[in-house]
Parts: C-alpha cells; sequence; structure tokens
C-alpha cells in the first residue's frame, strides 16, 4: 500500500514556498517567504462521521511590510469523498476559532479516477438570500497537463508530473523527462532522494514500458544519462535493500533470493549498458535488448569481456556466441 498522504506532506513541507509559488503566485506578492512556520497539527473531530481528523499542513506567515499574519491550510487528497466541501467548510470554522487569523484553504486532489473536475466551495442558499459562500483553492492534478510544466523549473512541478495528466504510453517519457528536469535544479542528495523516491513510487514502469524508459535514456547527450542513471541506480540500490529488510520480516526466503537476483540482475544490465554507451555511443535497439536478456552470470562475464573490447563490432560478435 502506499502512503499517499505520507508522500505528500513530506514533499509539502520539504518545499512549501515552491509550491505556493507554482501554484498560487498572489500570495507570493503578499506574504514574507522567510516568515514561514509550521504550526503543530490540528486534531478535529469530524461531527460528520464521528471520526478525529488530522489537519494535513498548517503554515503561518506575515504580510509584506506588516506584523499580521495568515495561515495556509492545505489538505491532500488521494481520492474522492462525498461531502467533502463541507467537511472542509468544518474544518475552517475550526482552525479560524483556533486562531482568529485570516485562513487561505487549499487542497490537493492527487486521485488518477474520476476525471471529472471537483468541487471548490460549499454554499448555504435560500430562496432569497444566501447566507454562506464558502470557496477554497484546489490543486486537481488529473485536471492539468504533465507538459505544461516540463520546463518549469520548480522540484515540486518536477515531483508532481508523475501523477498529472498523461497518456499510458506517455509515461516512460514523463519519468525520463522529469529525472532529466530533477538533475538540472541543484538540490543536495537528500532533496534529490525525495523527490526522486516520488517519481518513482508513481511512476513504477512495467517490464515493456522499462525497457522504453532505457531506450529514451539511450538518445539523450551523454553527461545527462549519466546523471540520470546515477538516480536510477540508486533507486534500484534502495529497492534492493528495503526488499531484503521487507522479506526479512515477512520471512519469505525464496523471496529474497528472487528480489536480489532480480535486483543484482537489473543493475548489472544498467552498468553494463552505461559502460558500452560511453565507451562506444549509444547502443542500438537490438544490442540493448540482447544485454537485457542476460544472465547475471553472462553480465559479470561480459563486464570482464569489454575490457578487450576495440570497436561495437566486438560486442556484436562476443553477443552473437552466447
Amino acid at each position: 500500500m502506499i502512503d499517499h498522504d505520507g508522500l505528500f506532506k513530506k514533499l509539502l513541507n520539504n518545499f512549501f514556498p515552491e509550491f505556493i509559488e507554482l501554484f498560487f503566485p498572489d500570495i507570493s506578492n503578499y506574504w514574507q517567504r522567510n516568515s514561514l512556520q509550521f504550526l503543530p497539527q490540528e486534531i478535529i473531530t469530524d461531527i460528520i462521521d464521528g471520526e478525529k481528523k488530522i489537519v494535513d499542513i498548517l503554515v503561518q506567515a506575515l504580510f509584506q511590510n506588516q506584523e499580521k499574519s495568515f495561515i495556509i491550510h492545505v489538505e491532500h487528497q488521494s481520492y474522492t469523498k462525498n461531502n467533502f466541501n463541507q467537511r472542509n467548510f468544518l474544518y475552517y470554522t475550526h482552525l479560524y476559532k483556533e486562531y482568529r487569523l485570516p485562513i487561505y484553504p487549499i487542497v490537493i486532489y492527487s486521485h488518477d479516477a474520476p476525471l471529472t473536475q471537483e468541487a471548490s466551495s460549499f454554499n448555504i442558499d435560500f430562496p432569497d438570500w444566501a447566507p454562506l459562500n464558502f470557496k477554497y483553492r484546489v490543486v486537481q492534478l488529473n485536471q492539468l497537463d504533465w507538459q505544461d510544466f516540463v520546463n518549469i523549473r520548480n522540484p515540486v512541478a518536477c515531483a508532481l508530473m508523475s501523477k498529472m495528466r498523461m497518456g499510458a504510453e506517455e509515461r516512460p517519457t514523463v519519468k525520463l523527462l522529469s529525472l532529466q528536469l530533477l538533475t538540472s535544479l541543484g538540490l543536495n542528495p537528500a532533496q534529490v532522494e525525495l523527490i526522486s523516491g516520488f517519481i518513482g513510487t508513481y511512476l513504477k514502469l512495467n517490464a515493456a514500458e522499462e525497457a522504453e524508459f532505457q531506450r529514451l535514456i539511450a538518445t539523450i547527450e551523454p553527461r545527462k544519462q549519466e546523471e540520470v542513471m546515477e538516480i536510477v541506480t540508486d533507486w534500484m540500490e534502495r529497492g534492493i535493500e528495503q526488499g531484503i529488510e521487507q522479506g526479512i520480516e515477512q520471512g519469505i526466503e525464496q523471496g529474497i533470493e528472487q528480489g536480489i537476483e532480480q535486483g543484482m540482475q537489473r543493475e548489472a544490465v544498467l552498468f553494463a549498458q552505461r559502460l558500452l554507451n560511453r565507451r562506444f555511443g549509444n547502443l542500438s535497439t537490438q544490442q540493448q535488448q540482447r544485454i537485457q536478456s542476460l544472465s547475471t552470470q553472462k553480465l559479470e562475464e561480459l563486464g570482464e569481456a569489454l575490457l578487450d573490447f576495440t570497436s561495437v563490432g566486438d560486442l556484436d560478435t562476443w553477443l552473437s556466441q552466447c
């Protein structure tokens, strides 16, 4: 099970100003960016169903050139929920009662379906009067086109492209372009790990998509290729470690062995392709497919043999003998 709320909270806790600047530049025009303060999580009893609700993110900020504060309240929803607009109004009233400050409410919807537009207000109407028109801002990712964000140098855009509207055939392309954007942002290793993990979680490719992803990597210039492959290799190393830990916890020895073998085989394929691409230029699709079909033992033999290769023809000869 994917902890959707945990992933989004971690992303926004680390890149909150970037999130606001990406989707709500109007706030950026009147807040003091260096005044941000994350407030303790509020626990609200949901009077609709009796459950307790922990507010996702509360951030207090100062207005520019003022000593007056306001609060930004962000809720993340990974699925549609009946009467959420009413619930959000009740959250708002609770928070206003608690803080007595202006509150800017935001909801992020990250569900894949349905594609229908979510509500952004809660109204109470009479035939001759409307005593309440509560509005909140909405970021509905499946209403956004990833292509509109691919050239925006913003770490939140880089991460969230993985949850935006895309065709099934576009998934390998979006993953590669997201990683290329990530390598250009100048982030520290921990930040790169956070965003690459977000991308990897939501763009987990099947075998056919992975083959297309590898083909696309081979078409980019070598320096960028190296940077992207470094992130991918780190993913795989962490995946192997996590697989071992999970296997131990579950006591599934066979699963551990298979996970390690598969992880090592994939890492060996990527490593061999990186070395060959650097030495002879981009490999053909056929050559890449032949390498991907090799066993772990054969990949180890290839690693030794390629030291003696003087041309790409030597590689073809070696592969033909396998």
